[in-house]
């Protein structure tokens, strides 16, 4: 993965690098570059990594996903009408066991306020059930949205799946946590962490991606990034 210069001076972890010829026209460079964007948004969508250092999360100014959720009733609903055409914040976290999680969330609750002055929705997604995320919300108190990804269609879609293994799934339970009794499902799927920037048109603007669960993006660069967007200082178009 290279290790790319993100918004208000954070850190994104992408997984395409574009090579670029030095003796082509701007023209032909941008073609290039939206070429392999969509590559790797492609390649991104149905597949799971084998580990959480090799996902493949899709790219800057890709369009929002297609994936199905549940809300905290169990009903299905799709990620772009729970977005509903506007601006969001889009948090994947890997489930209400895990207590770095819990604290991201928990900070999240912060920005909640300007980021709704700002124009946005947050919505933070795991692959809970939604029971589990009913228990989530009364425990830490949460004024913002939660939604299930119990059987991995988003992080996957966002090319965030990773598949872990059956030695830390043991190691895991050891501990007492069952991410089949979590999720309701037996697929043994995790998200890597990610904060994504949606804005009302669907395209991804921002984007934090890190392979270690404990490196979380501190809520004041979240919001940072929001007003960067907000104020159209940096708007990145769509890939074509």
């Amino acid at each position: 993965m290279k290790l790319l210069t993100a918004l208000a001076g954070t850190l994104v972890l992408s997984a395409c690098t574009v090579s670029l010829d030095p003796a082509a026209s701007p023209q032909q460079a941008a073609s290039r570059a939206n070429e392999a964007s969509a590559d790797a948004t492609e390649s991104a969508h149905d597949t799971v990594a084998d580990s959480a250092t090799s996902v493949r999360p899709i790219l800057l100014g890709s369009r929002l996903p297609d994936a199905n959720l549940r809300n905290l009733e169990g009903d299905t609903t799709a990620l772009a009408e729970a977005i509903g055409g506007k601006p969001a914040v889009l948090v994947f976290y890997r489930g209400g066991w895990c207590p770095y999680c819990n604290v991201q969330l928990s900070g999240l609750r912060l920005i909640r306020e300007p980021l709704q002055a700002l124009g946005y929705q947050l919505i933070a997604i795991s692959p809970d059930r939604p029971e589990a995320l009913r228990e989530s919300l009364a425990s830490s108190e949460l004024d913002y949205t939660l939604l299930s990804d119990a059987k991995a269609e988003a992080m996957t879609a966002f090319g965030l799946a990773f598949r872990v293994d059956a030695e830390t799934q043991a190691q895991y339970r050891g501990y007492g946590i069952d991410l089949a009794v979590a999720s309701g499902e037996d697929h043994g799927l995790l998200p890597v962490p990610a904060v994504y920037i949606v804005d009302a048109e669907g395209v991804l603007q921002f984007s934090y991606v890190h392979p270690d669960y404990r490196v979380r993006l501190p809520e004041a660069a979240v919001l940072a990034a929001a007003e960067a967007i907000a104020s159209q200082a940096h708007k990145v178009q769509p890939a074509r």
